[in-house]
């Protein structure tokens, strides 16, 4: 097992996100995003296999684990998680593109870096799980002929409108009802409470206003079949229209497969990276 370091990358609004690195410093860099509740170490299975090969760099996302916390509900929304993004991938590796990998929410973050053309340049492949681009996602949904996964996929995400809602999230969170729903290991009730800005922050903004951007970014969608949450349909079809360079694939496992099967995702991120890079 390689050694894991941690240091501390200023954000653009001077909030400080916590950077853990491991992996031979001078190979590519794979970024691994986690989402929510989680913190970085819903990677670390998958992080130990890549830092076989790759420098491999995982980060909290703010609010989350060892990073910074904002003051406001505004601080979370998604052209900042873009911008810390982006101090971190300049931190970590300054002169050369990055591969990046990223689960749930982590994902969904990550498509606003993605599908924004001044990121372009510093992404060099782009693996998503069960996190779709909430633009993408809306479209899609809103279309009439997918009006039978569209319904599906609402019943799945009937959380999402109830952490709208003021107190209601953070009263399940304290009471453990959220992590009887959500399932998994323990997680810190501040991770669980702060996380739940993610959702007030953008979700409202982008089903009024969806604004799908396309990508040329190369682009993996690893969608488990298992996933109770974010349906294969939405996942593998959702980024057709604006993804110039996209495979899907549908992988065994439920939602959380970063943790379950690591050595299978991790598995999907290298031959993706092998792929695009004999290219």
């Amino acid at each position: 097992m390689t050694e894991v370091t941690t240091r501390l990358v200023e954000a653009s609004d001077g909030l400080q996100i916590a950077v853990h690195e491991q992996g031979p410093a001078e190979a590519e860099t794979v970024v691994l995003v986690h989402g929510y509740p989680d913190n970085h170490t819903v990677w670390d299975g998958v992080a130990a296999v890549l830092a076989e090969r790759f420098h491999v760099v995982a980060y909290d996302v703010r609010g989350i684990g060892e990073s910074g916390v904002p003051d406001s509900t505004a601080g979370y929304r998604l052209p900042q998680l873009s911008a810390d993004f982006r101090a971190v991938i300049d931190a970590v590796s300054p002169d050369a593109p990055v591969h990046v990998a990223a689960h749930d929410w982590g994902s969904i973050q990550t498509w606003e870096s993605v599908t924004d053309p001044a990121l372009g340049s510093r992404i060099a492949t782009y693996v998503s799980i069960s996190g779709p681009d909430l633009g993408m996602a809306t479209t899609w949904l809103r279309e009439r002929a997918h009006l039978g996964s569209s319904l599906r996929q609402l019943a799945h995400s009937w959380y999402v409108f109830a952490f709208q809602l003021p107190l209601l999230p953070e009263a399940m969170v304290r009471s453990g009802l959220l992590a009887r729903f959500v399932g998994g290991g323990p997680r810190p009730t501040k991770d669980q409470v702060n996380g739940v800005e993610l959702y007030r922050a953008n979700f409202i903004g982008k089903v009024i206003s969806p604004s799908p951007r396309p990508t040329d970014v190369p682009v993996l969608v690893l969608a488990p079949r298992g996933d109770v949450y974010v349906t294969v349909p939405l996942q593998t079809e959702a980024p057709r229209a604006y993804a110039s360079s996209l495979v899907t694939q549908v992988i065994d496992g439920g939602h959380w497969v970063v943790a379950e099967e690591p050595e299978l995702v991790a598995g999907e991120i290298a031959a993706f990276i092998e792929k695009e890079g004999s290219r």
